[in-house]
Parts: C-alpha cells; structure tokens; sequence
C-alpha cells in the first residue's frame, strides 16, 4: 500500500508553489478565489498518491470529501469555535467564509482528476 510515486510528489510540489504564488502575489476576483480551491485539490490528491497506493477514483471521493467538510466548517465558524481566530495558519488552513462557488471549484479540480488519469490508464491498455 505504501509507495513513493516520484510524478504524483513532482507534480504536488509544482502545484504548491503555484498555490503559494497565488496567495501571495495575485489578488485578483478569479484566480486566486476560484483557480486557487480548483488547484487546492489536485495537489492534495497528488500528495496522497505520491506516498499510498489508492485507487483513482477512491482517492479522489476521499479528497472531494475532506475539501467539502472544510469549506462546512467553515459556515459554521470552526475556526472561532476551537478559539484560534487570531491564528492566521489556521485560518489560511481552515479557512473562514463558506462558499457554494468553492465547492463547485473543488469538484470541478476533481472531475479533472478523473478525467486525466482515466485518459492516462487507456492510453497505457492501449
């Protein structure tokens, strides 16, 4: 089950440091809201099967999963409700305002997942 997949950790690290870029540098309406939460996830997803062999579409439902309870958790305040509402590191990580514009961003990423990799496993049985 545990394995070291050097693509998946390449293309996680690539991914963070364009998330990294957008929050710090663009301050835009689109790409930091939308293309940021997009992205978000294909590099969590990338991260778990860098180190665990999961199946695609397992893998994927489970990071849609985690992103959706975040973004819940952030309607109903969790980052002031655990009292670290000075925390910017948990407040970056948590997040603090909900939107439905997010979820849809999370799912369209993960929808791309599965595109991808399912174009990439025919490829491979062709």
């Amino acid at each position: 089950m545990l394995h070291f997949k050097k693509s998946y950790f390449a293309l996680g690290l690539l991914l963070f440091l364009i998330e990294f870029v957008i929050g710090a540098e663009v301050h835009d309406a689109i790409i930091r809201p939308y293309g940021g939460d997009f992205l978000v996830v294909i590099l969590l997803y990338c991260l778990i099967k860098s180190f665990v062999d999961v199946p695609v579409f397992r893998t994927a439902c489970g990071v849609l999963l985690f992103a959706y309870i975040v973004e819940v958790s952030q309607y109903f305040h969790l980052v002031n409700q655990l009292g670290l509402q000075h925390s910017k590191v948990a407040k970056i990580l948590l997040g603090t305002c909900f939107s439905f514009t997010d979820l849809l961003s999370y799912t369209l990423g993960i929808l791309l997942v599965i595109v991808v990799e399912n174009v990439f496993m025919s490829m491979k049985n062709f």
